[in-house]
């Protein structure tokens, strides 16, 4: 007996198909978005999943990619459609669908279909989780582009900033469809000129520099000597700088290599508005990996989350690394399948976080408190774009986007206002 999802916003849909199924002997849970779909996904993997495409709040071949770039695409899914087209299947299929399915569906086309997808082998065919997971923010569009940009000129590259989950997320993204990968961590043994031959046109990936030992270490300077004739990667991640390294007796020549290209990544404290999403992805990618029993976050620890923890870097680490230490620690210490408001209050109490909290503030504006509301008003929204513009370093297309206003109105708000905009003002993208 099979745990199937059954995903589709029409209740008599939803309804019939579990008929069918359940007098096949399979359970069934039923979902009636893609909102409950994903809960249901977080609460335990179904062994197949019946996915309709158009939905209300989401669609189906956005789910999919999705779970896919989450690294939640663990189980076999079946598309369907009433109004399908050839592209849209292709699509589907491409993305990781193992079937589509036109409404109305036929019993033995579902039965045949329910069978084909049960028999599908997905070991060791789990889509790993990459930035795709995070590009509606712009500073991981633009991360996912510059990774790309440098790994298709250098076989090497050093990921300044952060290590572990985050470090991972960007290897991952460079990694070819079906391409082999190593984590050099996890060679026990000697490298030879035969595996990095199978190696070839793969990945060797490092999550820690830190974290190598000295035959790693000597595993490193056998493969960065020889990858380029293999088209092997190389991508190494690192918290400290390399004078770290240096210091520790590490071969100058591997240091000096490791120095050549590197990319570092974003500053985290400029960017807490897309805190809660990637303390979700981390916290997700936990437990999908047994790292963390199941855990969700509450949208209010989230919001709190986002106004406690500071993102400083500390002499142990980036704010990456100290982001992944307190999500695991909220996973493994938490008491409930939730993680609420008094979990983080627990962890990032308010004394300690006072000086965080107010650096999410523009200097000055407490005084708006004391002033008439309409001077208050403009006050902030002089404030408001002049943080905007400082976030997005004077690109005024991000700006526009964030503050949801028109570019011409925006120009004219900030005209009226008196803000000025920098030389950058115009169109980065």
């Amino acid at each position: 007996m099979a745990d199937i999802l059954v995903v589709d916003d029409e209740i008599g849909i939803r309804e019939l198909l579990s008929e069918i199924l359940v007098d096949e002997g399979h359970g069934v849970r039923l979902a009636e978005n893609a909102a409950a779909a994903r809960k249901a996904r977080a609460e335990k993997r179904p062994d197949m999943v019946l996915l309709d495409i158009w939905m209300p709040d989401t669609d189906g071949v956005s789910l999919l990619k999705e779970w896919g770039a989450n690294g939640q695409l663990t189980m076999p899914v079946v598309m369907m459609s009433g109004h399908g087209t050839i592209d849209t299947a292709v699509e589907a299929t491409r993305i990781g669908a193992v079937d589509f399915l036109e409404k109305p569906i036929a019993l033995q086309k579902l039965l045949s279909a329910v069978q084909k997808a049960l028999k599908h082998d997905h070991i060791g065919l789990r889509p790993p989780a990459t930035l795709d997971a995070l590009t509606h923010a712009h500073m991981f569009r633009d991360l996912k582009k510059r990774l790309e940009q440098t790994a298709s000129r250098s076989s090497t590259l050093l990921i300044k900033g952060g290590s572990g989950v985050i470090a991972e997320l960007c290897a991952r993204t460079l990694q070819r469809p079906r391409a082999h990968w190593l984590d050099l961590l996890d060679c026990p043994s000697t490298l030879n000129q035969e595996a990095l031959q199978k190696m070839a046109g793969g990945l060797i990936y490092i999550s820690d520099l830190a974290a190598l030992g000295k035959l790693q270490q000597m595993n490193l300077t056998f493969a960065l000597e020889r990858i380029a004739r293999f088209n092997i990667l190389l991508v190494a991640a690192s918290s400290q700088p390399l004078e770290y390294f240096a210091k520790r007796g590490w071969d100058n020549q591997t240091l000096a290599r490791l120095s050549e290209v590197w990319i570092t990544l974003p500053d985290l404290a400029e960017h807490t508005d897309d805190l809660p999403e990637i303390a979700s992805l981390f916290l997700n990618l936990m437990v999908e990996r047994e790292e963390a029993p199941l855990r969700r976050f509450s949208s209010a620890a989230l919001n709190l989350l986002r106004i406690r923890w500071s993102g400083g870097k500390t002499e142990e680490g980036s704010s990456w690394n100290e982001l992944q230490a307190l999500i695991r620690n909220l996973a493994l210490t938490t008491l409930e399948e939730e993680i609420g408001e008094e979990d983080i209050e627990r962890l990032l109490p308010a004394d300690s976080a006072t000086e965080a909290e107010n650096k999410l503030l523009p200097e000055g504006l407490a005084a708006l408190f004391a002033q008439p509301l309409r001077e208050a008003r403009d006050a902030f929204e002089k404030h408001y774009f002049e943080h905007l513009l400082r976030m997005e370093r004077n690109n005024m297309t991000r700006v526009a986007e964030r503050s949801g206003l028109e570019r011409t109105h925006l120009y004219r708000k900030l005209k009226q206002l008196g803000v000025t905009v920098g030389r950058r003002g115009e169109d980065n993208a």
